[in-house]
């Protein structure tokens, strides 16, 4: 494997990330990565540009400006340039948590002065990135899965207020007609997904968000609701020079200020890295969120030579990701190379940005929604019936949901503390990564506990990652190998892949990855090592303890004698069509829906349940993973 990309699957299946699709659609799909992101990238420019009163065509040249150094920083994260970029679909977009900084440093010093504590900000960056890397162990699921949901919730009043018009001051905002604008594009955007995405092998359902942006925009100009008059004014070619508006000035409490910012979104760019590793199932390391902090880094002090503002990834493209299921790294860096032509033609940016607000609310309601959602999806692996877990994901969902529900919340603190908790995204972070050290790492856990709330007899007092990290090859093999019933091969790759691991997460994707690059000959002679399920196999003996607990749980292990028959008999037609026994995750079911489930999966075809059967071992090793090793860093015997 390369050291990020060409990742395999099987024999000669490339990881989804790496996949290059048709050009045709690669530009459909990065178009739709672009119309939904452009109005985030304007806004900065114009909220800083009216503080500071700039005339009309300063602001249009940052704009310009912003479009390009976005395209140029999405390349580098995307496809990559030595190591700088963590090659994952993750487009680049400016700011908002420099937004009051710059206005401050702006007021005092100019855009001389924003430019040379943004170009400083940046190169320390660049620097601090592999150390902040490091940190990466810091973020279990509990603590991603409360960022990513706060992500998605705290963006989620930016689609109401585009949805309500934009602007409050602006005599038709809230007004039916903006609102109705904004319902029918969401409902553009439902039906093309509900009813019509089939179509021409799916290819609609993917570009949903794109077609409802079009339709949207093309009803709000028949109702009149749509501003052309951009494009005529607007001029063909546009070229933003370095330093375009003087020499950069530095200033000691301004580089300060700045770098501040950077911290801040360092902790949003890694969250945003794990959610796009989340969703596209693919292994993120510490060195891997290093490279992409080194692109912010490098990206922001270029965007300042060429008078743009600091950049960073921007959450509705992961929302864009996981809604469409398009997570190629290529049709981000398409988008890239859309945002570079944005900026060197103003007459294109134009047009883009055109699209009324109220459509694109319409849109961001299921953006961002989805980006919730995949939060939500992070914390359904976490046990929330432990409550240091629970207490973790209220505190930092609360924290970060108070600058969207009261956005004067913070007005009588000093400006360092209004920077840090002004962002929901960064409040709920620095609470999460807090009290996740203070519960789980400092205060550690006690040993493995039932699914009733029993200690299991025979069940290893549970490592933690460290612990693992410290195991020899043969160590760890020995240890992990009951996951997937003995095969030893799964943990030896996995830890030859992987090892040192950064958190369960990293472990978790390692082992996933040994299952599903194995060639298919291998992936069966695993699934011919699970018992069969049924009283008699399971009184037979020969399974691990975590086997005959998940049996038990389910109640394989008290069948009457009717049931176990009927068990029997499923197990033999089973085998005998696919050669190998029903391998299924007991957990998600009782032992009626077994039988259900088996039925059901006896139409399918050879090929189809090998597929099914692999998903369920990692499922089942997923389960077991939970029971060997701590979510948090140090357990009970640290």
């Amino acid at each position: 494997m390369s050291e990020n990309g060409g990742v395999r699957r099987g024999a000669g299946r490339t990881h989804p990330v790496d996949e290059v699709l048709p050009a045709g659609r690669m530009a459909a799909f990065g178009l739709q990565h672009v119309m939904t992101m452009y109005a985030g990238i304007i806004a900065v420019p114009l909220i800083v540009a009216t503080a500071l009163e700039l005339p009309a065509e300063q602001l249009v040249y940052i704009i310009n400006a912003s479009f390009l150094m976005c395209g140029v920083a999405t390349l580098i994260q995307t496809i990559g340039v030595w190591k700088f970029g963590v090659r994952l679909p993750i487009v680049q977009g400016t700011t908002f948590a420099a937004v009051t900084p710059m206005i401050l440093i702006g007021s005092e010093y100019g855009l001389t002065g924003i430019y040379g504590s943004v170009i400083v900000a940046g190169i320390l960056t660049v620097i601090a990135a592999p150390f902040f890397g490091k940190l990466l162990r810091f973020f279990p699921p509990v603590v991603t899965g409360s960022i990513i949901t706060i992500i998605g919730v705290s963006l989620m009043p930016v689609a109401i207020r585009w949805s309500a018009g934009g602007v409050p001051d602006a005599p038709d905002f809230g007004s039916p007609e903006n609102i109705g604008l904004a319902f029918m594009t969401l409902v553009i955007i439902l039906v093309i997904t509900r009813f019509l995405g089939g179509l021409f092998g799916g290819f609609l359902s993917r570009v949903a968000i794109l077609m409802g942006l079009v339709f949207g925009t093309i009803i709000a100009a028949l109702l009149g609701a749509a501003d052309f008059s951009g494009v005529g004014d607007a001029g063909w070619v546009g070229v933003s020079l370095p330093f375009a508006f003087g020499a950069p000035t530095f200033h000691i409490i301004p580089i300060l200020s700045m770098t501040l910012v950077m911290l801040i979104v360092m902790v949003e760019t890694t969250a945003d890295i794990l959610a796009i590793g989340e969703i596209t199932e693919k292994r993120v390391a510490s060195n891997d969120v290093a490279r992409g902090l080194r692109a912010d880094g490098l990206a922001t002090a270029l965007g300042a030579v060429f008078n743009s503002f600091p950049l960073t990834a921007f959450a509705q493209n992961v929302g864009l990701v996981r809604f469409t299921g398009i997570k190629s790294r290529f049709v981000v860096a398409a988008a890239g190379g859309i945002l570079l032509l944005l900026g060197l033609f103003p007459k294109l940016a134009a047009v883009v940005a055109s699209i009324p607000l109220p459509v694109l609310g319409g849109a961001g309601l299921v953006l961002f929604g989805t980006v919730a959602a995949a939060g939500i999806q992070t914390l359904s692996k976490v046990d929330l019936t432990d409550n240091r877990n629970l207490i973790i994901v209220a505190v930092a969902v609360a924290l970060g949901v108070i600058p969207a529900a009261l956005p004067e919340f913070y007005d009588g603190f000093p400006e360092a503390v209004r920077i840090v908790f002004e962002s929901g995204i960064t409040a709920a972070a620095v609470a999460a990564i807090l009290l996740n050290i203070v519960f789980n790492v400092l205060g550690g856990r006690g040993q493995d506990v039932g699914d009733y709330g029993e200690n299991v007899a025979g069940v290893e007092e549970k490592l933690t990652v460290i612990d693992a990290n410290r195991l020899d090859r043969e160590a760890f093999a020995e240890r992990f190998a009951p996951l997937f019933q003995g095969a030893r091969w799964v943990p030896e790759e996995a830890y030859d892949e992987g090892h040192p691991f950064s958190n369960i997460q990293d472990m978790r994707h390692s082992f996933q990855m040994a299952v599903y690059d194995a060639p298919e000959e291998r992936q069966v002679e695993l699934l011919r090592s699970y018992t069969p399920l049924s009283r008699a196999a399971t009184a037979e003996g020969g399974l691990s303890t975590l086997s005959v607990r998940e049996r038990r749980a389910v109640g394989l292990t008290t069948l009457s004698p009717e049931e176990d028959e009927e068990f029997q008999r499923m197990n033999a037609a089973y085998r005998e069509k696919f050669g190998f026994p029903l391998v299924t995750a007991v957990r998600d079911h009782t032992k009626d829906t077994l039988l259900d489930d088996a039925e059901s999966r006896l139409r399918h075809s050879r090929e189809q349940e090998i597929l099914i059967s692999i998903v369920e071992v990692v499922k089942i090793a997923n389960y077991r993973l939970q029971d060997t090793v701590e979510e948090s860093l140090v357990g009970a015997r640290s």
